[in-house]
């Protein structure tokens, strides 16, 4: 694994833009940069990161399993209790899941390490899965890489595959903050990914979606929300006037409810403390819990329901060294040891292992000059070489 200088194509924003990439830029300072691109050996792909993100996977079944048996576990992760039973028949049910990202601390030696698991609402899905390997064509074009160069990526298939299989044939509503840019991108790419896969797709604001006496979810023009994709949390679902309301209706939601579980910094100490030692976790510990001393003065502080860094705080000898802020923290925090993030040319580097249609199937560079990785840091485009 290396960061390789490279020369920008001098088109690629109007590339972007051309196929719908317009959050390449946020606040004046570029997300996507081509201005380096990471190379790594096909042996750390496979063996690094392709097959613990399958193992990581099969871990975190397993901790949905084992948490709705034991109601301590759920009220650890503070989800309502009102919820549960519903959480439950969805697992029961083997309500299907599209994709996850698991992001991972590694440098190209040792096993990779989990810094935490984005299980429900993803992001950087679109940069993944077509414009970096756009920029790979185009890098083979240039001389940039060498012409037996790969990528690992088959994220874009994988995503159709899933839906096919996910949708049946069905129409499928999609929900978001479709006045933010990122995620009215991301929509739009998992809706035309839908549609390759031969669904019938509407998009939706979440504020559209209206609820019938009898308890179903409609769109604007009253037409039934059969099948909803929401990139929306579920910590946040919850919330809404119409979350009460969730339980009962016949809507099936990707990612299912069951995922609630997973789309939690609980499950850091519970896959600690059901897989002590596994190479590829660290040392985490609910805050309240006493055996949270054992990391000693140097730790990794997170929210519960944390997005994007908010209200991550980074501890060494006692000291913060980084902090992010944001409105998480009431839910309670884990605690997780060290890890830090390799830095190349001066960036903080992550790695994000796309987990979609039930397999490992692609790979995210963010960098980043602060060590905690926010929604504003970079993605860098990769490259197999060798």
């Amino acid at each position: 694994m290396q960061r390789v200088t490279c020369g920008e194509r001098p088109d690629w924003r109007e590339q972007a833009e051309k196929v719908g990439f317009v959050f390449h830029t946020i606040d004046d300072a570029p997300y996507w940069d081509e201005t380096a691109y990471y190379a790594f050996a096909l042996e750390e792909i496979e063996r690094d990161l392709e097959a613990p993100t399958a193992a990581l996977d099969g871990m975190c079944r397993e901790l949905v399993a084992r948490a709705l048996a034991d109601e301590r576990i759920m009220r650890r992760l503070a989800i309502p209790v009102e919820y549960w039973n519903w959480i439950a028949a969805s697992w029961k049910r083997g309500d299907p899941s599209l994709y996850g990202r698991f992001d991972l601390r590694y440098d190209g030696q040792g096993p990779a390490k989990l810094l935490e698991y984005n299980a429900d609402t993803p992001t950087a899905v679109f940069e993944t899965a077509v414009f970096q390997w756009l920029w790979l064509e185009q890098a083979i074009e240039r001389g940039i890489v060498p012409k037996s160069a790969d990528q690992y990526n088959s994220l874009h298939e994988c995503l159709i595959d899933g839906w096919r299989t996910i949708g049946r044939g069905r129409r499928l509503h999609l929900a978001g903050a479709i006045d933010n840019p990122e995620d009215r991108g991301t929509l739009a790419y998992l809706e035309d990914c839908a549609r390759q896969a031969g669904l019938d797709t509407r998009v939706l604001a979440m504020a559209d979606i209206g609820r019938m006496p009898d308890g179903r979810f409609v769109d604007v023009g009253n037409a039934p929300i059969e099948l909803m994709f929401k990139l929306y949390p579920w910590e946040w679902m919850v919330r809404e006037p119409f979350g009460a309301s969730l339980p009962g209706a016949p809507t099936q939601f990707v990612e299912p409810p069951w995922k609630t579980i997973l789309a939690n910094k609980g499950i850091l100490p519970l896959l600690w403390d059901m897989f002590p030692r596994h190479p590829n976790l660290l040392p985490a510990y609910f805050d309240d819990d006493a055996a949270a001393a054992t990391l000693g003065a140097s730790y990794a502080k997170k929210p519960l329901y944390s997005r994007e860094g908010a209200n991550v705080e980074l501890v060494v000898s006692g000291a913060t060294i980084d902090a992010d802020g944001g409105p998480y923290g009431a839910e309670g925090y884990v605690r997780q040891a060290i890890a830090p993030l390799p830095q190349f040319s001066g960036n903080y580097t992550v790695l994000g292992a796309w987990f979609a249609a039930g397999k490992p199937c692609g790979l995210g560079v963010r960098e980043d000059m602060s060590p905690i990785t926010k929604n504003s840091s970079r993605f860098l485009p990769h490259a197999i070489i060798g």
